[in-house]
C-alpha cells in the first residue's frame, strides 16, 4: 500500500507530458545543466582557484633589476 505501482508512475509522466508539452522538458533540462554550470564555475571563482582556460600562458619579457646607485652629493652636504 506504500509504495507505488508502474501503473502510478505512467499516469504521473502522462500527466507530466501533458502540462509541460514535449519541447519543454529538454528545455527545461537545459536551463538546469545552465544552472549547475553556472553555479560549478562560481564556486570555483571563489575558491580562487584559477581555471586552465582562464590565465595566460604567456609571459612579458621583465625588466632587470639594477642594484641602488648611492648618492655620494648628498652624503658631501652633511
Amino acid at each position: 500500500m506504500g509504495s507505488f505501482s508502474v501503473w502510478h508512475w505512467l499516469i504521473v509522466l502522462v500527466i507530466v507530458l501533458v502540462l509541460f508539452g514535449r519541447g519543454k522538458i529538454p528545455e527545461l533540462m537545459g536551463d538546469v545543466a545552465k544552472g549547475i554550470k553556472s553555479f560549478k564555475k562560481g564556486m570555483a571563482d571563489e575558491d580562487g582557484t584559477p581555471r586552465p582556460a582562464d590565465h595566460d600562458t604567456t609571459q612579458e619579457p621583465t625588466t632587470p633589476v639594477h642594484p641602488r646607485t648611492v648618492d655620494h652629493k648628498a652624503d658631501e652636504l652633511k
